[in-house]
């Protein structure tokens, strides 16, 4: 695995204004720290590794002064509302979430509980925050512009793909994150001149129907959108790619490592180490309407060379020299 230092340019906004103090904090206080995600509960139970650690760089050790409460819905939207109600009933200090509809559960079940968003597209445009410079009421963090990003991986994918034309694109068409993201890539598509194959599913038995389609009428690429749902379901999703040989764009390197062709994206431990930025602020008296709403301020292209000799693709040139992170 070779790493490149090339940059890809990304929007940054900086958190620049001054935080609201409280007061000083209680000693001997144990800070509680909750973890609000839509996929998979992992084997330790506990929060994403990055956020925990920095931390604890921070200052923050267990089980001295914080101890970590996280919920996992599996997959499955209906249940977190419960599970961000489970949360407050806790007690919790915060709440760092991962996923749209984690983040608007936990926004809907607590109005006084400081939100940190952690892994979460266009909180803007779904509703979490007024604005990323003013994100009003208790929530704020990192957020993603991944609806102009869809535009962009599809570019990416085009240009390793010179002559596809027909791009299946497959996402959760029961998040209204995801859709915002698909409808991008249909306007890209417009643009770049190539049809897009809409294949939207809800639960995993929609995966074979999806699978059915491409089967039927071959794409010449695949476009993954990743939520839970398809990251749930990514081995699949990497399986069939591999199997009919078709060139699949995905969002996160973590699915090229897992045997994906190529990902353009923000790196995820990046943005929880950021995020927990925002909560060490906020246990130091600042309120989150004060902080603003950052973007990462780098995003990451990555190419599985090993996938690419699997599928009989050769990758121009100029795309590798662009990329972070190849896996040979």
């Amino acid at each position: 695995m070779m790493e490149r230092r090339a940059f890809i340019a990304g929007v940054a906004l900086g958190l620049v204004a001054a935080p609201i103090t409280a007061g000083a904090q209680p000693r001997g206080k144990t800070w509680r720290v909750g973890f609000l995600a839509g996929g998979a509960r992992p084997p330790d139970g506990f929060p994403p590794l990055p956020l925990r650690q920095a931390l604890q760089e921070l200052g923050y050790v267990e089980p001295q002064n914080v101890v970590y409460l996280g919920r996992w819905a599996d997959a499955k939207q209906d249940r977190l509302p419960g599970l961000a109600a489970e949360l407050v009933g806790l007690k919790v200090d915060v709440i760092v979430t991962a996923g749209g509809p984690a983040s608007a559960a936990a926004k809907q079940a607590t109005s006084s509980i400081p939100i940190v968003l952690a892994q979460v597209g266009d909180a803007v445009g779904i509703g979490l925050v007024e604005s990323l410079a003013r994100p009003g009421g208790n929530v704020t963090g990192i957020t993603d512009q991944t609806v102009e990003l869809s535009a962009k991986r599809l570019e990416l994918l085009t240009e390793a793909v010179p002559k596809a034309a027909r791009i299946a694109v497959l996402w959760n068409a029961d998040d209204r994150g995801m859709t915002l993201r698909y409808r991008e890539v249909e306007k890209a598509a417009q643009t770049l001149r190539v049809t897009v194959q809409p294949l939207g599913v809800r639960e995993p038995n929609d995966f074979d129907a999806a699978f059915s389609a491409m089967t039927a009428h071959r794409p010449d690429a695949l476009f993954l959108v990743t939520d839970a749902l398809t990251l749930l379901n990514r081995k699949r999703v990497i399986d069939f790619a591999a199997a009919h040989r078709i060139p699949a764009m995905y969002e996160f390197s973590v699915l090229v490592q897992d045997g994906g062709l190529m990902s353009y994206g923000a790196s995820q431990e990046e943005n929880y180490r950021r995020a927990a930025s925002y909560v060490d602020r906020i246990f130091k008296g600042a309120t989150p309407s004060a902080l603003p709403v950052e973007r990462p301020t780098r995003y990451y292209l990555t190419i599985n060379l090993k996938t690419a000799k699997a599928l009989g693709l050769t990758f121009p040139p100029s795309l590798l020299l662009r990329a972070d992170q190849v896996i040979e």
